[in-house]
């Protein structure tokens, strides 16, 4: 007979972690049971996507130099369209980042004179350079393309706030799906078809772009099938599946994608160039597990949060609120938390468990950041992480897990680090 409570042991859990975190977990079959209809659902769109794409063998060869004519490059990015319902798309290895392909969506589709509009309040810490919220060398307002943003309500969009802001040098209006380092909600795909429904009412000619960030298959629609023209996000993230090396998309309105193939490589040259190397195989293989993928991370996100809420923690969502995407955020209250949680996910990880993450002076963000993540891929956040920056109330962002089984050791093993720090009593288990 398997005994789980031994193994966990051997891994350095106490009885008394382990025996308050399998209570937690007896809560939560009813709802791992709809993430696992969602995870099939999606998988079956994956899957058709590619039998329509008809995706062979020959499309995980490789290509070198210009990369003309590489075939397994132009199938991936039509599996893309298919998938996300764009009508064209940019999936590349050459794309470093989220924030690189944001930062191509939005320069390729902006011009000097232009205004952005962010709906959702303040992007994203990274974003800030890319924008010229904070100076920095080529950024969106050096080249004339000025910015401003309507703040949430509560959590909610300000509708009379975005028609109020809206003029006639709105172009492209920014809409982040996910919380990036705040506590307000995520938003669901029922939420973003309302605020973008009434943004093309107000003006039809202006795009709307969804940073889809840590958003893809938690749902059954994605943005572009609720009024969307361009969505973005990470490929060592949600469509990655863990297995893709680097990489980002960018799918949406045809002309949107061909503005942003410009900026990507060069004018003239767009996505006719640009050498897949050795990553076809890896990005394909990524994106059919990446369904079953996320469904590991919502999961390990939601016992999370019922294992810290239940221990008095402020969670953000809270442990019963439905899901929009796959971070969950912990309020810690101090520094020495926030650092024990992040050494607790770091130690639960099967590259780099002997290492103990510090804070440093990350690029692109104002605060000093500390971030947990023993990957097979460097800075995976599908994988089992943790990060957050050094400020208070020092919330954690919690996010990823390739597996069931080991997002939960991670959590667990997150608890046991406060416990042993004397964060956590007995009493509270």
């Amino acid at each position: 007979m398997i005994n789980l409570a031994e193994s966990y042991k051997d891994l350095g859990i106490s009885p008394k972690v382990f025996e308050y975190s399998n209570k937690i977990l007896k809560g939560l079959e009813e709802r791992f049971n709809n993430i696992d209809e969602m995870a099939e659902f999606n998988q079956l769109k994956v899957l058709k996507a590619m039998q329509d794409a008809k995706v062979s063998t020959e499309c995980f060869n490789t290509s070198t130099g210009y990369g003309y004519g590489d075939i397994g490059r132009d199938t991936l990015e039509k599996v893309y369209a298919n998938v996300f319902k764009g009508e064209d798309a940019i999936v590349r290895s050459q794309i470093t980042c989220g924030t690189h392909a944001l930062a191509i969506a939005l320069s390729s589709n902006l011009r000097p004179g232009d205004e952005l509009l962010s709906v959702s309040g303040k992007p994203y810490d990274t974003l800030e350079e890319v924008i010229g919220i904070r100076d920095s060398k080529g950024s969106l307002a050096e080249y004339g393309v000025s910015y401003n943003q309507v703040d949430l309500i509560d959590g909610a969009f300000d509708f009379e706030g975005i028609k109020n802001s809206i003029n006639n040098k709105t172009k492209l209006i920014a809409i982040q799906r996910s919380r990036g380092y705040d506590v307000r909600p995520s938003f669901g795909i029922d939420e973003l078809a309302e605020v973008m429904q009434f943004i093309k009412k107000l003006n039809p000619k202006i795009i709307i772009m969804v940073d889809n960030c840590y958003g893809e298959f938690v749902e059954s629609k994605e943005p572009l099938e609720v009024g969307a023209d361009m969505i973005v996000g990470s490929l060592i993230k949600n469509p990655g599946g863990g297995i893709a090396p680097m990489g980002g998309y960018i799918v949406g309105k045809k002309e949107c994608i061909e503005n942003a193939s410009y900026r990507l490589t060069s004018p003239g040259l767009g996505k006719e160039v640009g050498a897949s190397l050795n990553a076809n195989l890896a990005l394909y293989q990524g994106l059919f597990l990446a369904p079953t993928v996320t469904a590991s991370a919502l999961k390990g996100a939601i016992f999370a949060a019922n294992i810290y809420e239940k221990l008095g923690y402020s969670v953000f969502p809270k442990a019963d609120d439905k899901r929009h995407d796959i971070i969950q955020a912990v309020e810690l209250k101090s520094e020495k938390a926030l650092v024990e949680f992040c050494k607790g996910i770091q130690a639960g990880a099967p590259v780099d468990s002997f290492v103990s993450p510090e804070p440093w002076d990350m690029p692109g963000y104002d605060d000093k950041v500390i971030m947990a993540s023993g990957s097979f891929i460097s800075g995976s956040s599908i994988e089992l992480s943790a990060d957050g920056p050094l400020r208070e109330p020092y919330n954690v962002y919690f996010q990823g897990g390739l597996t069931w089984p080991h997002v939960r050791f991670g959590i667990v093993n997150s608890l046991q680090k406060l416990y042993d720090a004397n964060l956590v009593m007995d009493s509270q288990l």
